[in-house]
């Protein structure tokens, strides 16, 4: 079956390369740029209307955003045992669209500035950063993996959100997500998906 990956190095394509990474099947490489020839194309707007990466396609089927290619791709090719059993799947399911919703919300509006009140904060699914970041650094206190006793695809979602944010200071350098991290990045499939980008960052620059 075909797989396509559309990305760019500079962006949530990095999650979805090491979930590739991860899986081990053969795929394709689009890397398209921020402008009208790239993303906004008619071509990939096609593929995602909302002209962002990453997106995939596989066998004709289109999945976008990044949680979701995680866990497709988790169900597509369940020889690479990155999905728990599903009776085993609550912790699985939990915290990887927790990460994809309210850490992600909750970072993000903290980058641009913008901190809700106590009433917007009912509002917002993320209720507040710093309720945010608690629960995310219980979930991870003391576990090599955020949902059971081995690693899978909802590591490779929150293992993202937490690496981003130590290394640009969206998240605090807490020890329950240092040590997280730590078993993290040490993965073969990471370090390949990383060298790759890097790669292509410093082939853009050159």
């Amino acid at each position: 079956m075909a797989l396509t990956f559309y990305t760019n190095p500079l962006s949530r394509g990095r999650i979805a390369r090491w979930m590739l990474e991860e899986v081990g099947a053969p795929y394709e490489t689009v890397v398209l740029g921020y402008d009208a020839a790239g993303m906004k194309a008619p071509d990939y707007l096609s593929i995602n209307p909302m002209g962002k990466v990453p997106a995939i396609v596989h066998d004709g089927r289109v999945v976008t955003e990044g949680a979701a290619i995680c866990a497709y791709l988790a169900d597509a090719f369940p020889a690479a045992n990155l999905a728990p059993p599903m009776a085993d799947r609550a912790d699985y399911y939990r915290w990887l669209f927790f990460a994809a919703g309210p850490v992600e919300q909750a970072v993000t509006n903290k980058s641009l500035g913008f901190t809700p009140n106590e009433d917007q904060g009912r509002l917002a699914g993320y209720g507040s950063y710093d309720r945010t970041v608690d629960t995310l650094e219980k979930a991870l206190a003391g576990r090599t993996f955020v949902a059971g006793d081995r690693f899978s695809a909802a590591d490779v979602y929150v293992g993202a959100q937490v690496g981003w944010g130590l290394q640009f200071g969206t998240l605090p350098q807490r020890e329950a997500f240092t040590a997280y991290w730590a078993g993290l990045e040490t993965r073969e499939a990471y370090k390949r998906a990383a060298t790759i980008d890097d790669a292509l960052i410093a082939e853009a620059a050159a």
